[in-house]
């Protein structure tokens, strides 16, 4: 079998950081735009929000194709293929004249983003093992991390001597330049003699056998309801920024980055405390954290009636702090969950969260972003949500633990 070529990891961590970032980038540029892009294509609110959540469903959608279509057919070609229709796509937004046009290109962008983070993540597996791959891993997601921090903030520029059309002509090139390093610079990793035939059927019953795993389920909401309490302040950013913070088109720095500051934070602590803390522990850690910030958010809230920095989004940054606690070692569990199928696991886990993450931004979003303490009182029933579904794993583990084995050495039934 001929061996993967191998680039060098400080190039690899590049490209594929670089990838990573396209797909924040596609939601976070554009929320300096909102008020512009309604003016001009006379959308209302419940519109924009559609803007992110038709995104986020052909996302959704794709993320359980893309990395059975690599497996296929190799990384290169769906990397390569995904880049090219998303640069078409954007400049299919930057050319719109109405609200349906613009959701229509904006699902395109969708349904190609993910290849860049989906397929990227295999690629890491192709070439390393073991601590190798974490750091890489770590290194890719710190560059992930910087996106949605200085995604708003570059839309802000470009809306500064540009109109919102600007901002997908930026998606576009971004995408353009995207391809030319993917071009140049990442070798095909995964060679034909380790290709999978690319199989609907044995697909989706893959797919029903590990959504019938009640663990599989409750380790997937707790991680994806508590991050639906940060999702939801990131969906509803330009109605918190603008209308709540009273801030600039510019200025939506001073929410975002507080929050990839808790989040790259709890990252880093997260990768120290591997070996040295146990990882149920370390969760319930997390969640405390984001229990505490649930807290003081609702409580600044009913007492504060004129939001002010940095107050108003130090409870967000503390809430982003246990959240990066609390993910990787749900992440874990899942895919030691399922050894000899872990991109299937990896891609259903990720569908699970993004359907959530629709919901929040076409219906939720929209209902809770007229109001500081909605969000705030919104944002504390995801967290409880995703605490209720980890203590439910804790114990449904423990009455596992002691349920004997069967005499034939069996391992007990999961619960």
């Amino acid at each position: 079998m001929t061996e993967p070529v191998r680039p060098s990891n400080r190039r690899l961590a590049l490209i594929l950081g670089g990838l990573a970032m396209f797909g924040p980038f596609s939601i976070d540029t554009i929320f300096p735009a909102f008020p512009q892009i309604a003016e001009q294509l006379g959308a209302d609110k419940v519109g924009m929000q559609q803007t992110i959540s038709v995104y986020l469903l052909a996302y959704a959608a794709m993320s359980l194709v893309h990395g059975p279509l690599s497996d296929a057919i190799g990384r290169r070609p769906v990397i390569l293929a995904g880049l090219v229709v998303f640069a078409l796509a954007s400049v299919g937004c930057a050319l719109s004249t109405s609200l349906p046009m613009l959701l229509s290109f904006r699902a395109l962008q969708g349904f190609s983003a993910g290849v860049g983070l989906i397929v990227g993540r295999a690629v890491v597996r192709d070439v390393l093992h073991g601590h190798d791959a974490q750091r890489l891993m770590s290194q890719v997601s710190m560059i992930f991390g910087i996106a949605p921090a200085v995604a708003p903030i570059i839309g802000g520029w470009l809306l500064g001597w540009q109109r919102w059309p600007g901002i997908f002509w930026f998606l576009a090139a971004f995408a353009v330049g995207l391809i030319a390093v993917v071009w140049r610079g990442l070798p095909e990793t995964h060679p034909p003699a380790s290709r999978l035939p690319l199989e609907a059927r044995p697909l989706l019953r893959a797919y029903a056998i590990i959504l019938r795993r009640p663990r599989f389920l409750r380790l997937t909401l707790a991680g994806a309801l508590n991050f639906g309490a940060l999702f939801l302040y990131i969906a509803s950013a330009p109605a918190f920024v603008i209308d709540m913070l009273r801030l600039g088109e510019r200025d939506f720095g001073w929410f975002f980055i507080p929050m990839i500051g808790g989040m790259m934070l709890g990252a880093f602590v997260s990768g120290r405390a591997a070996g040295r803390i146990d990882g149920q522990r370390l969760a319930n850690i997390g969640f405390a954290c984001c229990g505490i910030a649930t807290l003081i958010n609702i409580g600044y809230n009913l007492l504060v009636d004129d939001h002010a920095l940095p107050w108003a989004v130090l409870p967000i940054s503390l809430n982003a702090f246990g959240i990066a606690l609390v993910f990787p070692i749900v992440t874990l569990a899942i895919l030691d969950m399922y050894p000899h199928q872990r991109g299937s696991a990896s891609s259903l886990q990720a569908f699970v969260g993004l359907l959530l993450n629709v919901v929040i931004a076409g219906i939720l979003s929209p209902m809770l972003s007229h109001d500081a303490l909605s969000l705030a009182l919104g944002a504390g029933l995801f967290t409880l949500a995703g605490w209720l579904f980890w203590r439910w794993e804790n114990l449904a583990t423990r009455r596992t633990l002691r349920v004997p084995k069967s005499p034939a050495g069996m391992e007990p039934t999961e619960l």
